[in-house]
């Protein structure tokens, strides 16, 4: 999964629909596994219905006079390969349509009805799914309960996707490659953790904030305080709500300013996560703040603090200090 990233305005919607065929663009170049596309030079352009692309909108567009089960057979006219009864089993179990097949799209909730439109985009057997923000409509609850379906669909179905976004929440959860863009030029292009890591991109993210993704393994469970072990190359992190089973792989985010420092172990706290680790650069004063990364095991922590913290501590490369994380500050994006 490729992530278009950026704040509002910055061209990811006019690239995917370019990339769909639903708008021309004036010049370039539109080229998928050596298939030219578009080229303006050569006045080549292919329709979008000659495409064999899955596009899921924002909304999930259905058909409001089809039942579920109808709107998803809708697909047949785009499936050149034939209709397999079994193809609806397989998607029907995937995400969870089984009880919902036979009611009418006014009877879904906006989580459900995602998870219609992007059966319904599968069943046309696309060689690329375009996902265009969709969980933007979708409350807390809802867009969680699709982002465990896009999981599945990501490692399952195996079919290329672009989704566009401009929560880093999603992109990190999810995607595999970030393409960063502002104000309709690409700043920068790279798998999630340096995108994610790179503080001096925080003005092109908008409410984007410089972190550390770090890939762990859930080790533990503890169902009474609701508290996950994670191990990872550096450690362990207590983290919460974290909704994986024991032995699953996870991505945890660890944002930069949820990581305070102190140079003895501290005691008597209430802060679960307190890693040792190696300081290894002090980042350039931005407005009386700095980025501190700290080399834990394998891991390049990072942590913003403040240039007078740096300096009442005396904080150097190559000093050994403590890095400390509360459990509760903890973003969980995935299974991976």
């Amino acid at each position: 999964m490729t992530a278009l990233f950026g704040r509002s305005g910055a061209g990811k919607t006019t690239v995917i629909n370019a990339i769909a065929g639903l708008v021309q663009p004036n010049s370039g170049r539109i080229t998928l596994d050596g298939e030219v596309l578009f080229d303006a030079g050569k006045r080549a352009w292919v329709p979008a219905r000659h495409r064999r692309f899955g596009y899921v909108f924002q909304e999930g567009r259905l058909f409001p006079h089809l039942t579920v089960r109808r709107n998803l057979l809708f697909s047949r006219l785009f499936n050149r390969g034939g209709d397999d009864p079994r193809e609806l089993d397989r998607i029907v179990e995937l995400l969870g349509l089984g009880g919902l097949l036979e009611r009418r799209p006014a009877q879904l909730s906006g989580g459900e009805k995602q998870r219609v439109a992007i059966g319904r985009a599968l069943l046309a057997r696309p060689r690329l799914l375009l996902l265009d923000e969709p969980l933007a409509s979708l409350d807390t609850h809802r867009k969680g309960e699709i982002l465990r379906y896009l999981e599945l669909l990501r490692d399952e179905v195996r079919i290329p996707m672009i989704y566009v976004s401009h929560t880093v929440e999603e992109v990190v959860r999810l995607a595999d490659t970030v393409v960063l863009m502002s104000a309709g030029s690409v700043a920068a292009v790279g798998d999630v953790e340096s995108v994610v890591g790179r503080p001096d991109l925080r003005a092109a993210a908008g409410a984007f904030e410089g972190g550390t993704l770090v890939h762990g393994r859930v080790i533990g469970q503890d169902i009474e305080y609701d508290i996950a072990t994670v191990a990872f190359d550096g450690g362990t992190l207590a983290v919460t709500n974290l909704d994986a089973l024991v032995g699953e792989p996870v991505r945890v985010r660890i944002r930069a300013r949820d990581v305070s420092i102190a140079l003895d172990p501290p005691g008597r706290i209430s802060i679960q996560n307190v890693l040792r680790g190696k300081l290894t650069a002090i980042g350039p004063e931005r407005a009386g703040i700095v980025d501190v990364s700290i080399a834990v095991g394998a891991v390049s922590l990072r942590s913003r603090i403040t240039v007078r913290a740096v300096q009442q501590l005396g904080l150097a490369p190559g000093i050994e200090v403590y890095a400390l994380i509360k459990a509760v500050s903890l973003d969980r994006f995935g299974v991976r």
